[in-house]
């Protein structure tokens, strides 16, 4: 009996973890399955919140700029696309971007004159002030297509960081795009240089991603490729970079097979990234006239030497080998330059990189110097060291030979893929870099919160911030005419009645505002009393009697840190 009574004891004890495991068991999976639930929702909950700040940022930018220089071109040409379906403004630039531009247009409804003769610029004017039409409506309207895919890339950063270093480093790359201010100023613009860029990494993207399935993504890394060099030209060198990054991701999709079938692959691989390439060129050009009429409305110039028959040579339509030929115009005239308070005449070949410098926020640019190490020097990260540093170093590269130091919208691609590039520094076994990396993202955040709205003349700290801007750089890297609305209202509020003395660097018409002024440099310097305004572009390029007009007067206020008011 009492054998029994033990045995049966021995039994309970045992059986009683046996019996209390499935509990705990069960226990722990529900907390483990909450939390992957909560994950999957917080991250897209992050995602969205960064993207919603962008936009908010881009739309109150949007609805307060007066029209850019470029913009009403572009609004013009692609109202012309809507009501006469015919290649015949703007020509330099490939209709894409402004086939995006046109989809607001049409939502806008503008009255249009398709008879009105002139430049393009006097279109765009006579469009947006002369037609009837209401150029806030209009412009909101342009740019909010802009606005949705500058969104649209800011996943496209996510994704290609999440895929090189996890969820925590593709928040951090979306942060850093999200908060960029060249991607918020541009991005809130009726033009070209954001969508190029984001085409252009989205081609990179996809390209890497082709080393696990080309057949499906080479031809996507190849329309995108043709979507950026169907909106600018300048994209054209990203050609080569992305065919000779398929030869690399077939030769790593098809590591089993022999070395030659690898190479053939490679170059059937390039060919197919081509040719889509090419073709999306071709169908921006038929979707605007199916016929491909090119009327130019302004006489293209010729071209002549090697870039004359390497431009007669592309499987490009006329219209598009036209626009070269106007690039390469535009490329042997003199243009003025201004960089650190030096006026010149030329360009300076590193004159991107000293503004890149001035325009970037400290904290994506030692994000991205520290990524681009990691990418190097990390073994896992190696194989995506040239997808990710070559296209933007072969496009710098190439922008750095222009003739028109006029901003970093020229090199709008290298914060973006900076952006991706920062979050790699997590990969590197420092001790505390997702502390450091963390630090270094909020500090983006906050320098851009310091400076709304007014992105387009930002500066980084190291440089003096946005009110300094205007005495290193010029043109779109602070002034390029959005803030004749803001000058309006402050002529209104604060100086009424005052005499005015105008010099404007911009697209718009100071009387559509309400703005009553005279130009200075009509008339003699001893009648210039009362209020001296002038666009900052205007002051650092200054000489002669505006310089004159200027040193014997004293400033007094400024709008938009892009227009100085003068007492005289």
């Amino acid at each position: 009996m009492m054998a029994r009574a033990q045995h049966t004891a021995q039994v309970l004890v045992a059986e009683a973890p046996a019996d209390d495991s499935p509990r705990r068991s069960t226990a722990r999976d529900r907390l483990h399955a909450g939390l992957r639930r909560r994950r999957r929702w917080l991250v897209p909950l992050l995602v969205a919140l960064l993207l919603a700040q962008t936009a908010a940022a881009m739309v109150t930018t949007a609805v307060r700029q007066t029209p850019t220089i470029d913009e009403p071109v572009y609004v013009a040409t692609a109202t012309d696309y809507v009501h006469e379906h015919r290649l015949r403004y703007n020509p330099e630039h490939p209709p894409l971007g402004k086939l995006l531009i046109a989809a607001g247009v049409a939502v806008a409804d503008p009255h249009y004159d398709p008879s009105y003769t002139g430049t393009q610029g006097e279109v765009g004017r006579h469009l947006l002030y002369e037609s009837g039409n209401d150029p806030w409506r209009l412009m909101l309207w342009a740019r909010l297509p802009v606005i949705a895919l500058t969104l649209l890339f800011g996943l496209v950063v996510f994704a290609f960081a999440q895929e090189l270093t996890g969820t925590a480093g593709g928040l951090a790359a979306l942060a850093l795009y999200a908060f960029s201010p060249d991607v918020i100023a541009h991005g809130s613009l009726a033009t070209l240089d954001l969508p190029a860029a984001g085409f252009a990494l989205t081609s990179a993207w996809l390209v890497w991603r082709a080393r696990d399935r080309p057949r499906l993504y080479l031809p996507l890394s190849g329309a995108a490729l043709g979507a950026a060099v169907a909106t600018k030209m300048s994209a054209l060198p990203a050609i080569p970079v992305v065919m000779l990054l398929a030869v690399v991701s077939v030769w790593a999709a098809r590591r089993g097979a022999e070395r030659r079938r690898k190479v053939l692959l490679g170059l059937a691989g390039a060919a197919v990234v081509a040719l889509v390439a090419v073709a999306v060129v071709w169908a921006s050009y038929l979707a605007v006239d199916p016929r491909l009429r090119f009327t130019p409305a302004e006489a293209v110039p010729a071209v002549h030497g090697l870039r004359g028959r390497v431009t007669d040579l592309l499987p490009l339509p006329e219209a598009y080998r036209a626009g070269m030929r106007v690039q390469f115009g535009l490329e042997d005239y003199p243009w003025q330059g201004y960089l650190f308070g030096h006026l010149y005449t030329g360009s300076l070949w590193y004159y991107l990189p000293a503004a890149l410098l001035v325009k970037t926020p400290l904290g994506l640019l030692a994000l991205g110097a520290a990524g681009a190490v990691a990418v190097l020097t990390v073994r896992r990260l190696r194989p995506a060291a040239p997808y990710l540093l070559l296209p933007p170093a072969v496009l710098l590269a190439a922008a750095m030979t222009g003739s028109r130091d006029f901003g970093t919208r020229y090199a709008l691609f290298v914060p973006v893929f900076l952006a991706v590039a920062g979050a790699c520094v997590r990969a590197l076994r420092w001790r505390w870099s997702g502390v450091l990396t963390g630090l270094l993202v909020l500090g983006v955040a906050v320098s851009s919160l310091r400076t709304f709205p007014y992105y387009l003349p930002y500066a980084n700290e190291a440089f003096g911030g946005p009110a300094n801007t205007h005495r290193l750089l010029h043109d779109s890297n602070v002034d390029w005419g959005q803030d004749l609305g803001r000058l309006a209202d402050r002529l209104r509020q604060r100086y009424p009645g005052e005499r005015v003395w105008l010099v404007y660097k911009g697209s718009g018409v100071p009387s559509y505002y309400g703005i009553r002024a005279t130009d200075p440099r009509t008339v003699p310097s001893g009648r210039v009393h009362g209020l001296l305004v002038v666009s900052d572009s205007a002051v650092a390029k200054a000489r002669g009697r505006l310089a004159e007009l200027i040193e014997s007067s004293r400033p007094i206020d400024q709008v938009g840190h892009s227009i100085t008011l003068y007492r005289r």
